[in-house]
């Protein structure tokens, strides 16, 4: 009988351990904790991975993206590209009749095996419950529309359940769609966080945030005072050179404090500004600019995405919008497999105390171009020159009487040393190359601190 007791009260435990939420907000409102530890948010666009890909092509893409750094795959349940009404990989759709109470197992037993097998990675799923364009479509969506404020939640609390135990899991609703002036979207969307938040005991116990299309204010123009909604997520779009600094700036210094984080920087191999005739595709050095910028300005992590591995390009699929290569060969397209140096950076200092700090540089443009970004920590400073060129920077910024310097490469994360620099007064550093392309971050550290080496 003793056993017995204790035997249920051991499984309690373990079950209440599962469900507890693994994702929680830094004491300052900046970050995001996993584990009471900084989340470092390394993300792929991989919309289409649970509808696109089999077992064996899903397993494939998620040990390669471990292996290159990454630490979030953003994927969606209900995809874009005719979801609904489309197979997956082993014949089944997401839903019997695309009726949202009645949601087909086998469709989502290969989608909690991705889920699984991403964990046995080291890897976490930003959630999407849906596609935008289930909700409503515009000119490129698939539809059929077929949420509304009732059926929203009741989507969201069956989803909900049934990946509440699921320690990698980060909800974002949206899907690229901005709720519309003079409809009830707006409402839909709070239904739906409504029913994941009941699901799982509280909106305390789970972390939301919207995927919205590029806007000024990303997801919080709309839900920034709702409880639910964790974080401020943005999507900066496929233009070149954007001003993604101002925009992670502004959500920065909203009097209401939360993370901030651009969701959809332009991608790899995508048709800029979707003209690839006039303005060609991006390469790798558009989306490291997007990336060191936005982190530079506020991001707590930063999004890498892929124009052929979204929507998972392959032999048997539609084009869309012109991409190049099948998404196995894009996997080792060059800025896939820079990331990871962005994320070595920002994991060789303390986090948790770094902050943007435009002060600590004279010089700079307003072009995102030639841009020069700066960000600190107490005892250190990183200073991002897009094109190499030369700042002079405001010492005496950070601790310590002394600093010792490096340039740290982007490009493929070599060190050059700078040397001892007297922490007072100012003084003109010159990157160790310039130009187009050759984009720079000066490490300054308290030299008593004795960091290793980024």
């Amino acid at each position: 009988m003793k056993k017995s007791i204790y035997s249920t009260l051991i499984f309690a435990l373990i079950c209440l351990c599962s469900s507890a939420q693994t994702f929680t907000v830094s004491t300052n409102k900046r970050y995001i904790l996993k584990d009471n530890k900084p989340f470092v948010w390394v993300g792929d666009t991989a919309w289409e991975l649970f509808h696109a890909l089999d077992r064996d092509s899903a397993t494939f893409y998620l040990s390669k993206r471990a292996s290159q750094g990454f630490t979030i795959i953003q994927a969606v349940a209900l995809a874009e590209l005719d979801g609904l009404n489309t197979p997956n990989a082993y014949g089944d759709k997401p839903l019997i009749n695309n009726d949202l109470t009645k949601p087909n197992e086998a469709y989502f037993k290969h989608v909690d095996f991705i889920i699984d097998k991403a964990n046995e990675f080291g890897l976490n799923i930003g959630f999407l419950p849906t596609w935008g364009d289930k909700l409503f479509k515009n000119s490129w969506g698939e539809g059929p529309e077929i949420f509304n404020v009732e059926n929203a939640k009741i989507y969201g609390k069956w989803i909900g359940n049934r990946y509440k135990n699921r320690r990698n899991i980060i909800w974002i609703l949206g899907g690229d769609r901005n709720p519309r002036v003079g409809s009830n979207d707006v409402e839909v969307w709070r239904s739906m966080a409504a029913g994941i938040a009941e699901a799982y005991g509280g909106n305390d116990k789970v972390m939301m945030t919207f995927h919205p299309q590029p806007n000024q204010e990303g997801a919080s123009e709309w839900f920034h005072a709702d409880e639910w909604f964790d974080f401020n997520m943005f999507q900066t779009g496929h233009c070149r050179d954007n001003n993604v600094y101002d925009r992670i700036k502004n959500s920065y210094d909203r009097q209401l404090i939360k993370p901030v984080i651009d969701g959809e920087p332009i991608y790899e191999d995508h048709p800029v500004c979707f003209n690839a005739n006039d303005l060609g595709t991006s390469n790798a050095y558009d989306v490291r600019k997007a990336l060191y910028l936005d982190v530079f300005a506020g991001a707590f992590g930063f999004t890498y995405g892929c124009h052929d591995i979204w929507q998972m390009y392959r032999a048997t699929s539609k084009p869309i919008n012109g991409p190049h290569f099948y998404w196995k060969k894009a996997l080792d397209l060059t800025a896939a497999n820079q990331v990871k140096h962005l994320r070595r950076l920002i994991e060789s200092r303390p986090i948790l105390d770094r902050i943007p700090d435009q002060s600590l540089i004279l010089e700079n443009s307003n072009s995102a171009y030639e841009r020069i970004q700066a960000t600190r920590g107490n005892d250190y400073a990183f200073i991002y020159s897009a094109m190499g060129k030369p700042f002079t920077v405001n010492l005496g910024k950070v601790s310590g009487s002394q600093l010792v310097g490096y340039w740290f490469s982007p490009q493929n994360g070599e060190l050059k040393e700078v040397g001892i620099v007297e922490n007072k007064g100012s003084r003109l550093f010159s990157p160790p190359t310039s130009g187009y392309g050759q984009d720079w971050v000066l490490v300054l550290d308290d030299l008593s601190k004795k960091y290793t080496k980024p």
